[in-house]
């Protein structure tokens, strides 16, 4: 039997964790992976709203185990988080995602999760993580240049007079579906580990010999001429409706990818809990992707439309060149299970492919206030999540 006082305090650290899901949904996940589609205006912006609610709870089931684990084991060494602690920290970094959601300022999530969660380990008496902090931050300050850099330099390949978009965007295509096929889910693989579409192929046909790298390769290749053949198929029909048919596809590839990163910020504090409570954890897995869902589908429209207006007026082209990046970014973060911000990622895409342009209508003014928010919303949630923790745990037995 759970004792009485354990029950309670997880049922609460499970209504701050919905909490921290809605936050999430109505901003990072919500409105990031549909902005450069609402810009060029390849989608409404409440039909965006409401597909990336449904595509997140999928990616939420399907592929958030691996930073789940990490938020929840991997940031603080020495200790483990007490349910007090898990509704601290998750308390303090909704809040600051929150206020950024109505103030209309992206507010990068992981970096509020992130801190809060180290923040009340220290208070707990926990010890830095160095390996694991050194991962993340080399990825997040990786994202805005890669993004950013493969951004613009896809913009401007699909700008350039001497290359055929024709051609061009298909190819594209086929580099997605590469992607594709090597997406890892926590369904396919063995207890404990994740697997994708290509190597369980591979594994299924040859075993784990010499002979897998060859025929991963070949399995991933192939669904990348099937996208080829099936995005150069619409472009021979139409070539306007086929970039925005294809820039759909990479923001529900996108959405997808979201919320199989961005669930982990939200239940991540509850998984030193779930063997008090005996919660499995794909249950878990659900309940955060119904947190994200209604987040996307209740306040998601108002970031879209912030993101898709305010950062850079984007037509089909230099939309795909932003999102391109961001699917591989996501899926990197999904694989390594390091909790990266979806507002970081897209944000820095839009501004690469806006200056493809020669910087036409990006807001410099709304970047350095995008970057301060970035920076500021890390050291805050830390300092907070400390502060508050040690001072409720000097009033109350945590």
């Amino acid at each position: 039997m759970v004792a009485a006082a354990t029950l309670l305090a997880f049922v609460v650290a499970a209504l701050a964790s919905l909490f921290m899901a809605w936050a999430i949904g109505a901003g990072s996940s919500g409105s990031t992976p549909f902005a450069p589609a609402v810009g060029a205006n390849a989608i409404s912006v409440m039909r965006a709203g409401f597909i990336v609610g449904v595509l997140g709870f999928l990616g939420a089931v399907l592929q958030g185990a691996n930073v789940t684990n990490a938020v929840g084991r991997e940031l603080i060494g020495g200790v483990v988080l007490t349910a007090p602690a898990a509704v601290v920290a998750l308390l303090t970094a909704a809040t600051l995602v929150a206020v950024g959601v109505f103030a209309g300022y992206p507010i990068a999530t992981a970096f509020t999760v992130t801190g809060a969660v180290i923040g009340v380990g220290f208070a707990l008496g926990g010890t830095p993580v160095w390996p694991k902090y050194q991962q993340i931050v080399t990825l997040w300050v990786l994202t805005p240049f890669v993004g950013g850099g493969v951004a613009y330099a896809t913009a401007r390949a699909l700008r350039s007079d001497r290359i055929s978009e024709t051609w061009l965007v298909p190819v594209l295509a086929g580099v997605v579906g590469i992607l594709v096929a090597n997406m890892e889910f926590a369904s396919l693989g063995p207890p404990g580990e994740s697997a994708s579409i290509a190597r369980i192929t591979a594994l299924s046909l040859v075993g784990d010999g010499s002979a897998h790298l060859l025929w991963l390769a070949t399995v991933s290749l192939l669904v990348g001429l099937a996208g080829t053949a099936l995005v150069a198929r619409w472009m021979v029909t139409d070539e306007n409706r086929a970039q925005r048919r294809f820039l759909l596809v990479l923001g529900g590839l996108v959405a997808f990818s979201a919320g199989g990163s961005q669930v982990g910020l939200a239940i991540g504090p509850l998984v030193p809990l779930l063997d008090a409570v005996t919660v499995p954890l794909p249950a878990l897995l659900v309940g955060g992707g119904l947190g994200l869902l209604i987040g996307s589908w209740t306040g998601a429209p108002r970031m879209i439309k912030a993101l898709a207006q305010d950062y850079s007026t984007l037509g089909p082209r230099r939309s795909i060149a932003a999102m391109i990046p961001s699917f591989a970014i996501a899926q990197t973060a999904v694989a390594l299970g390091v909790p990266v911000s979806f507002n970081e990622i897209i944000v820095s895409a839009i501004i690469g492919s806006g200056y493809a342009a020669g910087s036409a209508g990006v807001s410099k003014r709304k970047m350095l206030y995008t970057v301060l928010a970035w920076v500021g919303s890390l050291a805050l949630a830390l300092g907070v999540g400390y502060g508050v923790f040690t001072l409720v745990s000097g009033i109350l037995p945590v």
